[in-house]
């Protein structure tokens, strides 16, 4: 049965201040990777880092998923609005986040923080990579608090009488109803034929729940250089090119080719072979012992 998406996105509201819960989900998705990687740390599990290092380097961090987040949207999924206005990349309040290009901004941030600490970069990665999950899971959960980024119609599948009807994603005259009204239109049935997939629950399942637990397990002890950071490449490109085949595209995009190539099928493709080279390259690299303490 489907069921009526009617989630206030707004958390708190003290007068004009409005915290959203997607922001909350942010905050949350940091507070689980900074309570993880301190245990990680303290376990020894970078060697020659402290409890600082480690804050400078969530800091980076979090840097490099801001601004290569919103930097990496603009160039992959809406170039063509910057082009004809280039400020509308600092208008983050109206939305868009990539994650592609956030990974990339992280990759980037690591890379300058292990220079610094003189660590081989990947066995930075290999570090990070367990913490990222809780993000992406908090993230999506976001999206769907959000009703934002929402999947492909379930009528006439093999889905049907199944999936969330998204107000924003409604035609007119339902659009523009008043909630009341909408959940009396929903009631009566009228409304089943617009159910959608939740996509972004799926996400959150994969690229959260399951990625964290699948990623925790594998690094609780020492893995060979590479081996983490594949394994979650692996992952989330594979899970990622799986969910967009339910996922509705991009409006400004739609599909790339075939009727059904999207734009994060295209960006997940080389994250699917970078994580089955490193896992290639991890059998003969050397594994980083932990520091003793």
């Amino acid at each position: 049965m489907p069921i009526l998406h009617q989630i206030d996105p707004v958390a708190v509201a003290l007068g004009p201040l409005k915290i959203h819960w997607y922001g909350l989900m942010y905050l949350l998705g940091f507070a689980v990777a900074w309570w993880l990687g301190r245990r990680r740390v303290r376990a020894g599990r970078l060697p020659g880092v402290d409890d600082n290092g480690f804050g400078d380097l969530m800091f980076y961090a979090m840097l490099g998923v801001v601004l290569g987040g919103r930097i990496g949207y603009v160039l992959f999924y809406d170039f063509g609005s910057f082009l004809q206005n280039p400020l509308m990349l600092f208008k983050v309040w109206e939305g868009g986040m990539s994650f592609h290009g956030g990974l990339l901004g992280v990759l980037v941030a690591g890379a300058w923080w292990s220079r610094r600490q003189r660590l081989h970069f990947f066995d930075t990665v290999d570090f990070v990579a367990p913490l990222v999950p809780a993000g992406l899971g908090f993230g999506r959960l976001g999206n769907y608090i959000g009703g934002e980024l929402w999947g492909k119609p379930t009528q006439g599948t093999a889905f049907e009488g199944w999936g969330v009807v998204f107000p924003h994603a409604l035609p007119e005259p339902f659009a523009s109803m008043d909630a009341v009204t909408l959940k009396a239109q929903f009631d009566s049935g009228m409304l089943d034929a617009f159910a959608r997939h939740p996509s972004q629950l799926y996400q959150a399942t994969l690229e959260g729940l399951v990625m964290f637990a699948v990623l925790v397990w594998y690094s609780r002890r020492p893995r060979p250089r590479y081996a983490v950071a594949g394994l979650f490449a692996l992952l989330y490109g594979s899970f990622r090119f799986l969910v967009e085949f339910v996922r509705e595209p991009d409006a400004q995009l739609g599909y790339l080719a075939f009727g059904w190539l999207t734009m994060g099928q295209v960006l997940s493709t080389p994250l699917i072979l970078l994580g089955l080279f490193w896992l290639w390259r991890s059998r003969s690299a050397p594994t980083l012992a932990p520091e003793v303490r």
